[in-house]
């Protein structure tokens, strides 16, 4: 009898229990957004660090995850859905790193608009966590959890545009120039004011971006979820 289990086993392998293991790379973006938004309130290089070791850990989880997709023989739910939840959890966990180091390099002071998108991030991961937590069990459950993954996104959204607006308000601009111009002693560097000033507005762009570019994974894995959900109910 044993011998034929074997022999079974071996023309139809067991499937790894890829709800897990999609899970396991939801956690290590849980905790990664949760670094990041410690990052933001602190800047803190240690704080900073610890981002990229966790990103690198998340980096091995979705190296594993691919490996394991590739030579499974079954699925439990669509390949190409397992595909897409594994890339998109990556890239949110990506642009977490990539923001750090640009807040760094770039020497950009976080502000209220940052804070608030990685807090909205933060909480759209924690809900994809769950959503991937309850997809085998509770599927319905699930679906309000990647319904708030994708709230999220859209929520990171409407910040990001509000902080657009105020980036590239002409007062900003006209507010440096006249200050320099008053003090004779700047007014000579008031162009000089103005190039450093446009600089930082370009800067804290790209800090802008890369968050609303990890919102928009963010509501793609959470619509991966929903895709996966609706096949499973």
């Amino acid at each position: 009898m044993k011998g034929i289990i074997s022999a079974a086993q071996q023309i139809w392998p067991s499937s790894p229990n890829f709800f897990e293991l999609v899970n396991e790379q939801c956690d290590m973006a849980a905790k990664i957004m949760d670094g990041l938004v410690a990052y933001v309130k602190s800047t803190d290089k240690d704080k900073g660090k610890h981002i990229s070791e966790l990103e690198k850990e998340g980096e091995e989880l979705k190296q594993r995850n691919l490996e394991l997709l590739n030579t499974a023989f079954s699925t439990p739910m669509d390949r190409e859905d397992i595909y897409r939840a594994i890339v998109d959890v990556d890239h949110v966990m990506d642009y977490a790193k990539t923001t750090v180091r640009e807040i760094y390099l770039f020497g950009v002071e976080p502000d209220k608009y940052i804070l608030e998108m990685t807090e909205h991030l933060s909480e759209g991961t924690q809900a994809l966590q769950n959503g991937f937590r309850l997809l085998k069990e509770a599927p319905v459950e699930a679906e309000a959890e990647a319904q708030k993954a994708r709230k999220a996104e859209r929520n990171v959204e409407k910040i990001y545009r509000s902080a657009l607006v105020d980036l590239f308000d002409m007062k900003n601009y006209t507010q440096v120039i006249q200050a320099a111009d008053k003090d004779p002693d700047t007014r000579v560097d008031y162009t000089y004011h103005a190039v450093e000033h446009i600089m930082e507005t370009f800067k804290r762009r790209e800090v802008y971006r890369h968050l609303s570019n990890a919102a928009d994974r963010l509501a793609r894995a959470g619509s991966t979820l929903h895709d996966i959900i609706v096949k499973l109910i």
